[in-house]
């Protein structure tokens, strides 16, 4: 089968997977899908097997490892889709609702990256230091994209509750204290990872002006201290609600820019390639 076709069956399979969570959250469709979840999950897990097959043909190569920006998008999905299964898979009922973004937007990423590949490779000679700095980048930004969902989830609760509708989808969610706590650990695993992250591309900098990387390194410093003020302020103020949330979505968005915001000027504006670590 070729990469597009296994790009569109996968899409397919975290669509259906999204569909099943949201009749099983609606209390509607066929028994086997609204009261028992094993459908859900057992597609996505399909999908992620798809998503895996696929970005291993997309980004390893003879010569080198091929990080560019579609390449890079459906890695950021696939980290999302595993991070978001794994939540489906051991925690409770009602905190797999995140899926029911994570999954259409992980088959999309995956998608496009079969459809308009882009050569940006990473040579073997810059080493496993260099790939373990990207992965731990990686698995930082999918923490957080996942927390930056939660939070937007987090908001609609919130002012649903505060205007006096909790039916629908709301009655199958986790209660609000809950649902912050998972975000908060969320954003501090994530937050630990990008610290990592950070220490470690000190070692891949030589130059910032020629590496073009001047406003990816200030944006995830921004990143990395919007998240420590917002940790800092949930442990000596225990902030929560709107405050959370707003720190967050701000946090998330610097960090976005950072990384995805520069690829896309550099290599889709600019047509200057170039890596994750480089």
């Amino acid at each position: 089968m070729q990469l597009t076709g296994i790009a569109v069956l996968d899409l397919a399979l975290y669509l259906a997977a999204a569909l099943a969570l949201a009749l099983r959250l609606l209390g509607r469709g066929p028994v086997f899908v609204r009261e028992r979840r094993g459908f859900a999950l057992s597609a996505a897990a399909a999908a992620v097997l798809l998503h895996s097959l696929a970005l291993y043909a997309l980004t390893v190569t003879p010569l080198g490892l091929d990080l560019g920006f579609f390449n890079a998008l459906a890695l950021a999905g696939w980290l999302a889709a595993v991070i978001g299964l794994a939540m489906a898979s051991f925690l409770r009922p009602g905190f797999d609702s995140l899926g029911l973004v994570l999954f259409p937007l992980a088959g999309t990423s995956v998608l496009l990256a079969a459809l308009l590949p882009a050569d940006v490779l990473l040579l073997p000679s810059q080493g496993w230091p260099l790939y373990a700095h990207i992965l731990v980048s990686l698995l930082a930004y999918g923490l957080l994209s996942v927390a930056a969902l939660q939070a937007l989830v987090l908001a609609l609760q919130d002012h649903r509750l505060r205007g006096g509708a909790a039916g629908g989808v709301l009655s199958a969610l986790p209660p609000l204290q809950d649902m912050e706590r998972l975000l908060f650990r969320l954003i501090a695993a994530g937050f630990a990872l990008l610290t990592v992250a950070l220490l470690t591309g000190l070692l891949f900098v030589h130059n910032l002006m020629a590496q073009h990387l001047v406003h990816k390194t200030v944006l995830s410093i921004l990143a990395w201290v919007l998240f420590a003020i917002l940790l800092w302020g949930r442990w000596r103020f225990g902030w929560r609600g709107r405050t959370a949330i707003r720190w967050t979505l701000g946090g998330f968005a610097a960090l976005l820019l950072a990384y995805f915001g520069s690829k896309l000027v550099l290599e889709l504006i600019l047509g200057r390639h170039w890596g994750l670590g480089s």
